[in-house]
């Protein structure tokens, strides 16, 4: 096991040093799901939501929360993403809207963490859209399915985390 990096040895929290890394292309993909009622979905699916484009909404809160994401946490580095996706998958039979980020960027560290608080802001943003229909919504199964780039290579979620 890999010692924790974003400590000093007397215990203070510290942003990891990447000045002396390479800088390599790195992506990372995560994805989670959110349960709604049915009318929620179907309302999401027909474009109903009185507060308008539910998925188009969230999909710029997820890149923008990508962008902003040093902000957010941290101890994490101010990144320039050369690329952020983030994508729907509709699953009908479980009422559940899955999201999907994809974020890429050439540098000395990874973007894992742009990609999960994509994912976990454009969830969030699908709640808070539609809670006035249903305050029920459960927000869950956020993991990195992927990354690429850097020393420790590739890296692939071994079981499906949204299922």
């Amino acid at each position: 096991m890999e010692e924790l990096t974003h400590f000093d040895q007397n215990g203070n929290a510290v942003m990891v040093d990447v000045s002396e890394k390479e800088e390599t292309k790195r992506m990372a993909v995560a994805r989670g799901v959110i349960t709604v009622s049915r009318p929620v979905f179907q309302a999401v699916t027909e474009g109903t939501v009185k507060k308008g484009d539910v998925l188009g909404v969230a999909q710029v809160a997820g890149i923008m929360a990508a962008k902003k994401n040093s902000e957010l946490i941290p101890m994490c580095h101010l990144l320039m993403l050369t690329s952020c996706k983030v994508e729907f998958i509709m699953h009908e039979e479980a009422s559940q809207i899955e999201a999907v980020c994809t974020v890429k960027t050439v540098g000395k560290t990874g973007v894992e963490m742009e990609a999960l608080t994509g994912v976990s802001v454009a969830l969030l943003t699908i709640y808070d859209m539609c809670k006035a229909m249903d305050r029920g919504m459960v927000i869950g199964d956020i993991c990195l399915v992927e990354k690429r780039g850097g020393k420790s290579g590739i890296y692939r979620r071994e079981d499906e985390c949204c299922d």
